[in-house]
């Protein structure tokens, strides 16, 4: 049974053509895997999907009787509540319904008037397994790296990575008809991943995925949605069947671009040698054909990948960063006694569950957040640049161009938009607001940001959280050339291993302590 359907879909953003008549549908069967470069469209399409933006034109279709499920890792939560409360509230219908049945047992005195009623509910409760709930919980708290934290913990006690597996949770106790998720796995360490694909692939309801982490698709997929130059293209079979299929349909489509391409040069060649001559009518007639030509868009192998460029600043003190009996954390500790030396031309990784410290640590260093205990001692003649994971901006609504504009104020918009474009942002994109960008344009806009000024230091946290295999393989070039240290956060051990010259592995430091 089809659950979505997506015919003749039309979206764009100013002059930028997102989609173009795609088509998609999504069968209850399908545990469907969304892949593309960024930018192409994947977040775009979940929103369509869910309402939050409307298609100019087409259709999207769900069935009248399904229940969906987004993550949403920014949603807003009452941040007193406990995770155990939150967690509790998937269940909200059911605890309704025993409260109502009980209310019903405590009028003795007329418990056989109410008895069909009171049958009724319990039966409703059977049926959801509701005395299986604590149950649940436990399992989706345990599988994500939640009960380490301790369910009585408030919500505004936790970090945003802990936050966002918060709301995954919820979302994967309320088992929905169908599950959207964007890139599940940012927030998520390798053990929790592999419990999150394990529990994906025991679902029996259709999700779509959206992720860069292709051994995870591999894992949870049984057919590939790929967005690709403005059409949504479905394949069957896992992530690694998919990308045998489109090696031979790039091969068709490289050859229909070629043919288009040269169709295009020869026409412009003939309008050039005729517009004023005997065979003008003729020339003005095949531009007006070549302005009306739907024209293919370049194939992504042909698409310049995004170029990264952090430079040093004059060299600085061989110890730059220096912690003593160093405590983290905001109500309570994180993590205690930290020791640690970041020397010159270090190169840095740190690695630990979620929830250990590590982001904190980060803050505490550069002075965002005040250490609960010890000291934090910072060459003062070092410059330090920055990469937070969140995606968080001053002014969201105001556009690329007017953000690195604002940080130069002093060079032309040309030479702006050609710092943008190394990075990897397309001129439609440097022309919307931020807030509207991919998470991976977003994170490309960041570092972008990152390399106008010389430093000595960057420290960056999780920053391959959103960018596409191309991106990531820029940033890591871009990093193994910087001459100065890097202290890097990353759970990805194929993008830093031959970056590092140390590793800081937090929980190995937590159990030695």
């Amino acid at each position: 049974m089809s659950l979505l359907k997506i015919e003749n879909l039309k979206y764009s953003y100013g002059d930028y053509n997102i989609y173009q008549n795609a088509q998609l549908d999504l069968y209850t069967t399908d545990h469907m895997g969304i892949v593309g470069p960024n930018g192409s469209g994947k977040s775009t399409l979940i929103k369509l999907c869910t309402h939050q933006l409307s298609p100019d034109a087409g259709k999207i279709t769900w069935h009248p009787r399904v229940t969906i499920g987004y993550l949403d890792q920014y949603a807003k939560i009452n941040q007193d509540s406990t995770i155990y409360q939150f967690l509790q509230s998937a269940f909200t219908k059911l605890l309704k319904i025993e409260q109502s049945m009980l209310y019903l047992y405590e009028d003795v005195e007329n418990i056989e008037k109410h008895w069909d009623e009171i049958i009724d509910y319990q039966n409703q409760l059977d049926t959801a397994d509701f005395y299986h709930i604590e149950t649940e919980i436990e399992k989706i708290a345990n599988g994500l790296g939640l009960s380490s934290i301790g369910l009585d913990t408030k919500i505004s006690e936790i970090s945003g990575g802990q936050r966002a597996k918060v709301i995954l949770a919820k979302l994967l106790l309320e088992k929905p008809d169908v599950l959207l998720l964007d890139e599940p796995t940012n927030f998520l360490d390798t053990n929790h991943i592999h419990w999150l694909a394990q529990f994906l692939n025991e679902l029996e309801q259709a999700f779509m995925v959206i992720s860069h982490d292709y051994q995870f698709l591999e894992q949870i997929s049984n057919c590939i949605c790929d967005v690709d130059n403005g059409e949504l293209h479905k394949y069957s079979g896992k992530y690694s069947d998919f990308l045998k299929q489109k090696v031979h349909l790039q091969k068709e489509y490289n050859r229909r671009y070629d043919s288009q391409q040269r169709y295009i040069k020869e026409t412009e060649e003939f309008i050039r040698r005729n517009i004023a001559g005997i065979k003008s009518k003729n020339a003005q007639g095949r531009r007006t054909h070549l302005q009306r030509l739907e024209r293919l868009a370049p194939p992504n192998h042909m698409q310049t990948p995004p170029i990264f460029d952090f430079r040093l600043a004059n060299s600085g003190h061989y110890q730059q960063i220096v912690t003593e009996y160093l405590s983290i954390g905001y109500s309570f500790p994180l993590f205690e006694n930290l020791d640690m030396t970041i020397n010159k031309s270090e190169k840095i990784v740190i690695t630990g569950f979620n929830g250990i410290g590590k982001s904190t640590l980060l803050k505490t260093l550069i002075g965002h957040v005040s250490p609960l205990n010890g000291n934090v001692l910072i060459d003062e003649s070092i410059q330090i640049g920055y990469y937070e994971q969140d995606l968080k901006w001053e002014n969201p609504t105001i556009t690329p161009l007017m953000l690195m504009s604002n940080k130069l104020p002093l060079i032309k918009e040309k030479e702006i938009r050609r710092k943008l474009s190394r990075c990897g942002l397309s001129n439609q994109h440097m022309d919307q607001s931020i807030q509207s960008l991919s998470g991976g344009e977003q994170a490309k806009l960041k570092l972008c940001v990152l390399s106008l000024h010389p430093y000595h230091l960057l420290i960056l946290d999780e920053p391959t959280n959103h960018l596409d295999n191309v991106s990531k393989k820029a940033l890591k070039k871009a990093l193994k050339e910087f001459k100065g240290s890097l202290l890097l956060v990353t759970h990805e051990k194929d993008f830093y291993q031959d970056i590092i010259n140390k590793h800081i592995d937090m929980t190995k430091l937590s159990k030695d302590k």
